[in-house]
């Protein structure tokens, strides 16, 4: 059986950080082709966020924190005030590259706060290159602390149901969703795992499938219009998705589909679990109906990889994300451990471990 190292080697590595350099896994070209991209500018950043070549609400708070880092490396002979104030200009630019992940704007926020005390320009950049080196490393530790709280909701023979991909390729190291699932595969546990495909970009099916089947773990891939179907047979024995931010109150904004499976699991009595990070946890939105959600181009709908799917010149609408309700939602697998409701008081243990 592999060891917990083992099977984190095995995992993808969608940021690189090296030497000061970034680089970032084009997941666009994935499961075909395994191409890393070197960031040399801020445009180049906000461009792999915008074209999902860098995608899943923590990867795209680690990639925007590199990427200020990298935008930055011209001013560090700057005095204090203009380093600052160009600081300011590139958050500006990226926070506006993707609305709805939370962990976008609060890691570019973290960058600049950690800028903001007096020192020239090579000191500034010390201390922001510092800030998304340790936003990288506190990614993969709760990463781990993740896997290990929801390691016991995968006994021997069950069926599990993930939606979208949360798994290494979404954050730095195991995945949110998918590390109980990597640890219990290392731990020899016989499970199996079914990715729904998620339309319109196919996460489930070219990012979820690829990276489990890399690890050895047991994947069965599905149409999204096929979730009823196989609850309805007893394949699923507990649905375990990711989250791009989670309100106070519990509700879940997610992959678009992710309510639907929310609502045929409570049908079918099946548990639906949500794997949240602390990092997107956020406790200053009250609610899912607060939330702006990305509405993304009609072409994504309309065409598969360039070839069309739907006439030409047909309306669309492609909304990237929706909300579930947290009356739909058994708990959430935090790197504070299984909360359990009331969650606008549990998720209230988040708010101190929140970095």
């Amino acid at each position: 059986m592999p060891s917990e190292m083992t099977v984190i080697s095995l995992a993808p590595e969608p940021i690189r950080w090296h030497d000061e350099r970034l680089q970032l896994l084009d997941q666009t070209q994935l499961p075909g082709r395994v191409i890393y991209e070197p960031q040399t500018s801020l445009e180049s950043v906000y461009a792999a966020i915008r074209a999902l070549k860098v995608r899943g609400a923590p990867a795209i708070g680690i990639a925007a924190a590199y990427g200020l880092v990298v935008a930055m490396q011209t001013y560090r002979s700057a005095d204090g005030e203009r380093f600052f104030r160009a600081l300011q200009f590139a958050a500006d630019r990226l926070r506006g590259a993707r609305p709805t992940a939370v962990n976008l704007a609060w890691a570019v926020n973290r960058i600049v706060a950690a800028a903001q005390p007096d020192g020239d320009g090579a000191a500034r950049y010390g201390r922001i290159r510092a800030a998304a080196e340790a936003i990288h490393a506190e990614d993969r530790r709760i990463c781990r602390a993740i896997g290990r709280a929801g390691l016991h909701l995968i006994a021997p023979g069950s069926g599990v149901l993930t939606h979208c991909n949360a798994g290494a390729l979404a954050v730095s190291e195991l995945g949110t969703a998918t590390a109980p699932m990597y640890l219990a595969h290392s731990a020899g546990v016989a499970f199996r795992v079914y990715a729904a495909e998620t339309r319109p970009l196919l996460q489930g099916s070219r990012l979820t499938a690829w990276e489990l089947t890399r690890a050895g773990v047991d994947v069965t891939l599905i149409c999204d219009t096929m979730v009823a179907r196989m609850m309805a047979e007893g394949a699923i024995d507990l649905v375990l998705v990711g989250t791009d931010r989670v309100t106070r109150n519990g509700d879940v904004v997610n992959k678009i589909g992710t309510s639907g499976i929310a609502i045929m699991a409570r049908h079918f009595s099946i548990p639906f679990y949500v794997a949240c990070p602390s990092s997107t946890f956020d406790p200053e939105t009250a609610d899912g109906a607060s939330v702006v959600i990305e509405e993304r181009g009609a072409e994504e709908v309309r065409s598969v990889f360039g070839r069309a799917t739907a006439p030409a010149g047909v309306k669309v609408r492609n909304p990237a994300f929706d909300v579930t309700p947290h009356e739909l939602v058994t708990a959430f697998v935090t790197d504070a451990g299984l909360l359990s409701p009331p969650f606008d008081q549990s998720l209230l243990q988040l708010a101190p471990t929140r970095p």
